[in-house]
């Protein structure tokens, strides 16, 4: 499919992994992040790519890094194609393959490529919730509770929340993640930091969401990652720094704020498009991943440039 990436390589450039849209590369002392194409719902990457997925992630999440820059600090360094042409040419030069005849293909790391910086990533997601969707929504229909937080009886699909919620989940290599809630958070974290990332979460939440209702979208839920950056002169006080993507498509659902109606599902502009056409699929939500007709991967590329545009013009 035209204007799709899938995967790539970067000869005499180790690859650290492959993860479920993007290809983490080693520069030494940082790290370059490639977005592709590549789409995952239910925990399951789906065989066919969206086309401007990879690019779109990118920008948002360049875009959200520079506006929270006063909440948290973030691992991105730039994401200018120029700059990061030359950190992976360097990373060759210094590689047993700068002679070899394979050549990367520069020109596919435009717009989708990030230089960022080393740090140790947490074993959690830092979720936030302002509206009931999703997981939140079953397991308040069982128990009036999501992650552990008692809710108000009455709410009902898509309603707002009394107050945004930190609902973290475990991170899984594979299979499904596992919302837990904020004691078992502590103990994986430790209270102090688990408190910290939770602060820091809501805080980044409420900041992104007021915006966001500026250019007419609801942002209902979104999931962080964190991480810590070592001080090579202090590394007993290491520094408590954003991670991975911030409010895309991916990690987020955002609605439009126009015809808003709790009660049900709302329209997106986010991969939730997907995951309700999954639902209507005779799919036990294992690999392999069932493909996408046309009509739903040529809308899922419009709802997400929607997104970049709103957010972002």
């Amino acid at each position: 499919m035209a204007n799709t990436m899938t995967q790539i390589d970067l000869p005499g450039v180790k690859k650290l992994k492959s993860g479920k849209v993007r290809e983490v590369f080693d520069l030494g002392d940082s790290l370059l992040f490639v977005a592709t194409d590549r789409i995952s719902a239910f925990d399951v990457i789906l065989p066919n790519p969206i086309p401007e997925k990879g690019r779109v992630l990118t920008a948002l999440s360049e875009f959200w890094f520079g506006k929270t820059r006063h909440i948290a600090e973030n691992h991105f360094i730039t994401g200018e194609f120029e700059r990061t042409v030359a950190a992976v040419y360097d990373r060759r030069r210094d590689s047993a393959l700068h002679r070899s005849a394979a050549t990367p293909d520069f020109e596919s790391l435009r717009g989708r490529s990030m230089l960022v910086r080393k740090c140790q990533p947490f074993p959690v997601e830092c979720v936030v919730r302002g509206y009931l969707a999703g997981s939140g929504l079953k397991e308040y229909k069982q128990s009036r509770t999501v992650c552990g937080i008692k809710l108000p009886d009455g709410l009902v699909e898509s309603s707002q929340l009394p107050q945004p919620i930190f609902t973290p989940a475990t991170k899984a290599e594979t299979g499904h993640d596992e919302n837990i809630d904020f004691d078992r958070c502590a103990e994986i974290l430790g209270k102090p930091l688990a408190e910290k990332v939770r602060d820091t979460s809501l805080a980044l939440y409420s900041y992104a969401r007021d915006y966001a209702a500026t250019r007419g979208i609801i942002i209902a839920d979104t999931k962080f990652e964190f991480g810590l950056l070592e001080r090579p002169d202090t590394p007993t006080h290491s520094k408590l720094i954003l991670i991975d993507e911030a409010l895309t498509p991916d990690s987020s659902r955002f609605w439009p704020a126009d015809g808003y109606a709790p009660g049900k599902p709302q329209p997106s502009f986010d991969k939730q498009f997907v995951r309700d056409y999954l639902e209507t699929l005779d799919w036990d939500k294992t690999p392999p991943g069932p493909v996408l007709p046309d009509t739903v991967i040529r809308e899922t590329t419009e709802k997400y440039l929607e997104a970049l545009t709103r957010l972002t013009a």
